[in-house]
């Protein structure tokens, strides 16, 4: 049923891997189609279908989102980068970046203010086609438990007071002008210097980007009966002085300690569930009477939920001392 997402996956995951080793030459129509067995019209349209926009423009945007990083972090010569990226010159370079972006590659040099960059699209994403842990694999590693202080440092992020869950915030977040997935995601990707970036693209925690839970009155009621606001966002340093994108907020957070609940790397299609089980079994169960500290449910506290399946899943929550 999902095979055609799996193929486009694989082929957008190779398009990824060709930027990003300057193998440029090697992704066109023609030869992608050729190397995963179809014709360039079946490719094209399928493409289209099942990404929702044209092969060609999507490669243009990956190109110019890579680009936009290496004028960000680097101090590689404009037409270097240009040519880096498959682009013909300085002038087709900086047409293409100020059509994209609203503002120059040497402009945004000196002034690398928050854009929306086409981050990677999943079309065959485990949670928004529900195949997430249906397998009858049972993962045997057990979930690791360990007490952390995290340094003080800022949250910029977007907030929802009615979701529950993943999919439920960003449905109910498509609703608001601007804080759709793709916006936000492609926002935050832009964003340079986050704490947790480990060098991914689009909403995942290797991109630096993680859901997370703030105790508020107003919040919803979770299962762990606390009233929680749900967040998306990214964590910063301290003496982040960048421009704040007008959707989102940007709040320090102190430094503080923490429980950290870890499951390790896993498979997605077959272990997600029973390693969410997993995780909630040991939270719900864990005995705080020996260790001196208990969960902190204190208004304002933050509760961090990073879930990476090549890495780990790990939910961080604040306990105090008694």
């Amino acid at each position: 049923m999902y095979e055609w997402n799996r193929n486009i996956q694989r082929i957008i995951e190779e398009i990824d891997c060709c930027i990003k080793e300057k193998r440029g030459e090697q992704i066109t129509l023609k030869l992608l189609a050729k190397k995963f067995g179809y014709s360039e019209y079946h490719f094209s349209r399928k493409f289209k279908e099942i990404s929702g926009m044209q092969f060609r423009d999507y490669l243009r945007f990956r190109k110019l989102a890579f680009a936009l990083k290496s004028v960000r972090d680097t101090d590689d010569g404009i037409l270097d980068i240009a040519l880096d990226y498959g682009f013909s010159s300085h002038e087709s370079f900086t047409r293409a970046f100020k059509d994209a972006y609203g503002i120059t590659p040497s402009e945004y040099r000196h002034n690398p203010v928050p854009v929306v960059l086409r981050t990677i699209i999943k079309p065959f994403d485990c949670y928004l086609l529900g195949v997430g842990g249906t397998g009858m694999h049972n993962t045997t590693e057990e979930v690791k438990t360990y007490f952390i202080t995290i340094p003080a440092h800022k949250f910029l992020h977007i907030k929802n007071y009615e979701s529950i869950g993943y999919w439920d915030f960003w449905q109910k977040q498509s609703l608001i002008p601007g804080q759709d997935c793709e916006t936000i995601c492609g926002l935050l990707d832009s964003i340079k210097g986050k704490l947790d970036d480990m060098g991914g693209s689009g909403a995942d925690s290797g991109s630096g980007q993680i859901m997370a839970f703030v105790n508020e009155p107003a919040g919803r009621i979770c299962s762990w009966g606390i009233p929680l606001a749900e967040c998306y966002g990214v964590r910063l340093p301290l003496d982040y002085s960048g421009e704040v994108p007008e959707q989102m907020l940007l709040t320090d957070i102190p430094e503080a300690e923490y429980i950290v609940f870890e499951h390790g790397p896993f498979d997605f299609e077959t272990e997600n569930r029973m390693v969410e089980e997993k995780i909630e079994k040991a939270m719900k169960e864990f005995n705080y009477s020996s260790t001196g500290y208990c969960l902190d449910t204190t208004p304002g506290r933050i509760f961090y939920f990073y879930h990476d399946c090549t890495r780990f899943w790990k939910y961080i929550r604040p306990v105090k001392k008694v």
